[in-house]
């Protein structure tokens, strides 16, 4: 993994902990990272999110593999993770 992407996935736990979602960078055996998040409000909403470049930009990706944001806008990757994640009524 590189270290972009790592730094990457830092800045969006904090972004999502400033909105109220559980987040925590996990690095796997082989080396690969991934931030693990969950609504505490609805811990059955949950979601991995993986950075990896794609061209010459670095992305964040849903689990199912679709590109999701910009990896240096942090904030608006949370805001679209944060709308997939909320229950009904929040």
């Amino acid at each position: 993994m590189r270290e972009d992407d790592f730094g990457h996935l830092e800045r969006l736990v904090s972004e999502l902990d400033a909105r109220g979602l559980l987040a925590r960078v996990v690095r796997t055996p082989t080396g690969r990272a991934f931030v693990r998040v969950i609504n505490p409000n609805a811990t059955s909403l949950a979601e991995n999110v993986t950075c990896r470049p794609q061209a010459a930009t670095d992305y964040y990706w849903w689990s199912w593999g679709e590109r999701m944001h910009r990896a240096d806008d942090p904030a608006g990757a949370a805001t679209k993770v944060a709308r997939v994640l909320a229950a009904v009524g929040e």
